[in-house]
């Protein structure tokens, strides 16, 4: 999720407006500060994680158990951010940050805990090498923009390596629920069949197949060419005046 971003006013009006519109408060910064650096900081350590147990195997095969306690506890942590929009501490989109986070908190508990055959799967690899990425820089861009100290190097990494990351990142998921449809159909996970007192039943082997029609025919196209137009919002111009440079 990208940081909408923000001008500077040249009218009376725009000027008296934003006076009346009172971002968050020092306490809330300061708690918004600690929040992005432990959450940048975790990251780098299941980054750390996995380039270790690379060096020490030998082989990418398998990395994901060295990484799984700190990759749980991290995305399950990024809930919070899903608060900070509720409570109005962050100014974006509370249907926007909750369908981001639980898609993937979804992913790491929903598909990958439960569904243990797939842990070994190459695609487990991609998906947790794109957050890993994605979010160190993600958090590190909150956590300077926070400081009003925001290097140019973070910026442009930020409205750039998605190009590559995200998509990554997307294969990896859709991969990684592919491997699992066989598991779930044969053991029934999660699944609710009739007759029971509710007179309700639930497939949960279709529903992950609905979710990746959904995420490839829609969400992952219109997704991938907003944050591409948004990057042309934010960087465009000083591409532009590198340019004439």
């Amino acid at each position: 999720m990208s940081a909408p971003a923000m001008g500077t006013s040249k009218t009376a009006h725009t000027d008296s407006s934003n006076k009346k519109k009172k971002g968050p408060g020092t306490l809330a910064i300061a708690y918004l500060v600690i929040y992005n650096v432990v959450m940048t900081a975790g990251w780098l350590v299941i980054a750390v994680g996995l380039v270790r147990a690379y060096l020490a195997r030998g082989s990418y095969h398998g990395l994901y158990y060295s990484i799984e306690k700190p990759l749980k506890f991290f995305q399950t942590g990024a809930l919070l951010e899903i608060l900070h929009c509720a409570v109005g501490i962050v100014p974006s989109s509370v249907v926007l940050t909750g369908f981001q986070v639980m898609s993937r908190v979804f992913l790491t508990w929903a598909v990958t805990h439960s569904v243990r055959e797939v842990q070994s799967e190459d695609s487990v690899l991609l998906f947790v090498v794109a957050w890993t990425v994605t979010e160190i820089i993600r958090y590190s861009f909150y956590t300077f923009s926070l400081l009003n100290h925001l290097p140019y190097l973070i910026k442009w990494a930020r409205y750039t390596f998605f190009v590559v990351l995200y998509p990554m990142g997307v294969a990896g998921e859709l991969l990684t629920i592919y491997a699992a449809l066989p598991y779930v159909q044969k053991t029934g996970l999660y699944s609710i069949t009739l007759p029971n007192n509710y007179n309700f039943s639930f497939d949960y082997h279709t529903f992950l197949i609905l979710i990746m029609h959904h995420v490839f025919s829609k969400l992952f196209p219109q997704l991938y060419f907003h944050m591409i137009r948004q990057r042309k919002k934010v960087l465009g111009h000083v591409e532009e005046y590198s340019k004439v440079e």
